[in-house]
C-alpha cells in the first residue's frame, strides 16, 4: 500500500500535465472556425463592388433650360441658333465660291492665252466663270463702240470703263454674305449677354420670393445665365474668324482677277480680236 500511495502523486501530476497540453487544441480549432466563417462571405461581396453607379440627370443643363425656361430664354436661344446656322452657311458657301474662282484662274493660265483670238479664248472658259464675264465685257465694249452713243468716248476709255465695271461686279459678288458674318460676330455676344441678364434677374426674383439666398434657388437661373453667355461666345467666335479668313482669301482671288483683266485690257487695245 505504501508503494501505491507513493506512485499515486506522480501519476496524478502526469495526468494533469497531459490535460493541460490537450486542452488548447479544441480552443484553437474553435478560434480558427470564426476566421474561416468570416472569410467565407468575401465572394459574396465582389458583386456589390461591381454594381454600376446610377447616372443622375443634370437639373441645370441645356435640357432643363429649354424645358423650364420662359419664352424670353427660349427666344434668345433660338435667335442664337439661327445666327450660328447662318454664319456657318455663309462660311461654307463662300469657301466653295472662292475655290471655284481659284480653279478658274488656273484654267485661264493653262488654256486661255494659247487661243488664236480673243473670241476663241472666251469660248474656252466656263459660262459661269467670273473670268469669262470680264473677258466678254471687254470684247463687247470693243465691238459695240463705233456707231453707238458711246462713240463720242474714245475706245481706250470705253474699254477701260467696261472692264473696271466687270471687276467691280465680281468683287461685289465675292463680298456677298460677309456682312452677315460681321453682324453675327458683333451682335452675338450682346444677345448672349441679354440672356445672362435675364437669368440673373430670375435668380434675384427667386431669392426675393424665398427670402434667403439658398443654392437650390440660385443654381438654376445662374446656370441659365452661364449657358447663354457660352452660347453667345460660341456663335460670335467662328463668325469673326470666318470673316477675317474669307477677307484674306478674297484678296488673293481679286489679285488674280485684276491681273487677268489687265491682260485682257492690253490685248483689246492692241486691236487683236
Amino acid at each position: 500500500m505504501s508503494l501505491m500511495q507513493t506512485l499515486r502523486a506522480p501519476l496524478a501530476a502526469a495526468l494533469l500535465a497531459l490535460a493541460a497540453f490537450a486542452a488548447p487544441v479544441p480552443a484553437l480549432a474553435q478560434a480558427s472556425a470564426p476566421t474561416t466563417q468570416s472569410a467565407a462571405p468575401t465572394p459574396t461581396q465582389a458583386p456589390v463592388a461591381a454594381v454600376a453607379k446610377e447616372e443622375v440627370a443634370n437639373p441645370y443643363g441645356l435640357d432643363a433650360l429649354w424645358s423650364q425656361g420662359d419664352f424670353v430664354a427660349r427666344g434668345t436661344l433660338i435667335i442664337m441658333i439661327i445666327m450660328s446656322m447662318g454664319s456657318w452657311y455663309v462660311i461654307f458657301t463662300k469657301l466653295f465660291e472662292q475655290r471655284k474662282l481659284l480653279k478658274s484662274a488656273e484654267k485661264v493660265t493653262d488654256a486661255f492665252w494659247k487661243a488664236g483670238s480673243m473670241k476663241q479664248a472666251v469660248g474656252m472658259l466656263d459660262e459661269s466663270s467670273a473670268f469669262r464675264y470680264i473677258a466678254e465685257s471687254g470684247v463687247k465694249a470693243d465691238e459695240h463702240h463705233e456707231g453707238t452713243l458711246v462713240e463720242q468716248i474714245d475706245r481706250h476709255t470705253w474699254i477701260t470703263m467696261s472692264v473696271d465695271r466687270a471687276i467691280g461686279n465680281v468683287q461685289s459678288r465675292t463680298q456677298d454674305g460677309l456682312a452677315v458674318l460681321a453682324t453675327v460676330g458683333s451682335t452675338a455676344p450682346f444677345v448672349g449677354l441679354f440672356g445672362t441678364v435675364w437669368g440673373i434677374y430670375h435668380a434675384l426674383t427667386a431669392i426675393g420670393i424665398a427670402g434667403q439666398a439658398s443654392i437650390d434657388k440660385v443654381a438654376g437661373p445662374v446656370g441659365e445665365s452661364l449657358i447663354m453667355t457660352a452660347f453667345g461666345l460660341a456663335v460670335a467666335v467662328p463668325a469673326v474668324m470666318g470673316y477675317n479668313w474669307l477677307i484674306r482669301r478674297n484678296k488673293t482671288v481679286m489679285e488674280k482677277v485684276r491681273a487677268f483683266s489687265g491682260d485682257v485690257h492690253n490685248v483689246l487695245l492692241s486691236a487683236k480680236k
